[in-house]
């Protein structure tokens, strides 16, 4: 019996053929590429006050299915390559934002995650009587406009006394300390609505406890990872 001896043409077709395959495969995995990019203060960069390190957009891109089995399966990872490009940085405000731009290179899909206000209002702001929060506000929407990446995700502030006045550490009277936090996060949810989308941490804060918590104002591991489930399905979506 003759074996079938495939003709030279026909050879270079299947060899050529699988190497298109091979390299449309290859792209199809960097198109589905997802870079998160962090960007803001220590709600987003509190991975040195927990012992393991971890801070929201880690879990975000991967989950510590140790840490949170709960969450097993509800990260980027589990849907396509995804990366993360962590700039965030412990005590940032509005105006140390456009520094953690400083180098940035946005190719293919990239998301981006923007936590800041916190330590504005711990400067001052949070006793403001005139122009500071728009000030404040003009700021960041300037940021935010000129950044290269969409969609943003855009997190207001959150009350770490849970809007219990016997925790108030500020020690400015908490009716004008708690009407600044919300002209703050007005001007915020306004920004977020004109370029990307609001993720409410302060709404979900308030149903939370003091193990959320460190350091009296700090995102503990709970925290972090609480901070994480707000912004997860904006994520994911």
């Amino acid at each position: 019996m003759t074996l079938f001896q495939p003709k030279r043409r026909q050879l270079v077709y299947t060899v050529g053929g699988a190497l298109a395959l091979t390299l449309l495969g290859c792209n199809q995995r960097e198109q589905a590429m997802i870079t998160l990019y962090t960007f803001g203060d220590s709600i987003l960069d509190c991975g040195h006050y927990n012992e393991f390190g971890v801070h929201p957009g880690q879990l975000l891109v991967q989950n510590d299915d140790r840490l949170f089995p709960d969450f097993k399966g509800q990260d980027l990872a589990s849907r396509s390559s995804a990366r993360l490009e962590h700039r965030a940085y412990d005590g940032a405000t509005v105006t140390r934002l456009p520094a953690q731009t400083q180098g940035l290179r946005v190719e293919g899909t990239a998301l981006a995650l923007i936590t800041v206000g916190g330590n504005d209002l711990l400067q001052g702001l949070i006793q403001d009587t005139g122009a500071g929060i728009t000030t404040f506000a003009t700021a960041l929407d300037t940021f935010v406009q000129q950044l290269p990446i969409r969609p943003v995700l855009l997190g207001n502030v959150y009350d770490p006394t849970l809007g219990d006045d016997s925790r108030n550490f500020s020690g400015v009277d908490p009716a004008i300390a708690r009407k600044n936090l919300q002209r703050m996060n007005t001007a915020i949810q306004q920004i977020a609505t004109r370029y990307g989308q609001l993720v409410d941490l302060h709404a979900h804060f308030l149903q939370g406890d003091p193990s959320w918590f460190t350091a009296t104002i700090e995102p503990s591991l709970r925290g972090a990872s609480e901070i994480r489930r707000a912004f997860l399905p904006f994520v994911l979506s």
